[in-house]
């Protein structure tokens, strides 16, 4: 893996911490900020997988755009379209006034990232969970639920 891989799965790394700390938060989580690091983090990790198959990613913020370019390059790669395009709206609807995520769309946004987020991360040699990074085993329950580290709390994302 080249500096630059390393680097676009750094920030992505960053993003997420960004949106579980938020999606965490007491009192007023930023909702929106949730749904724009949930998909900041997935627009990152594809174009970091992307370059590490050798291809250059275009300056595009759309996930169903990228995806199509993973599709030839990743054997075995597909997302639900639906999915896609909900975390590239929820990015760029609510960063403007006149439309706000709720905790819904927010718990939504995530649970959907954190799922891209450890399918993408396999190809890439990553650890596959938060968990495995730092040493502890994963709850049972990782696809419904995830560790959120900065309240030492679980976060319900759906059945």
């Amino acid at each position: 893996m080249n500096a630059t891989v390393r680097e676009w799965i750094s920030k992505a790394e960053g993003d997420y911490a960004t949106a579980e700390r938020e999606l965490c938060a007491t009192g007023t989580p930023n909702l929106d900020a949730v749904c724009f690091h949930a998909e900041q983090c997935i627009e990152k990790l594809m174009k970091a997988l992307l370059i590490h198959r050798g291809v250059t990613p275009p300056r595009s913020h759309d996930l169903v755009a990228l995806d199509r370019l993973l599709a030839p390059v990743c054997p075995g790669w597909s997302w639900p379209m639906e999915e896609l395009r909900l975390l590239t709206r929820a990015a760029v609807d609510f960063r403007y006034p006149g439309d706000s995520a709720d905790q819904t769309e927010a718990s939504e946004s995530f649970e959907i990232a954190t799922r891209m987020r450890a399918k993408l991360r396999s190809p890439l040699d990553c650890p596959a969970t938060d968990a495995a990074l730092r040493g502890v085993q994963a709850p049972p329950t990782q696809l419904v639920a995830t560790a959120c580290f900065s309240c030492r709390g679980f976060v319900a994302l759906g059945p």
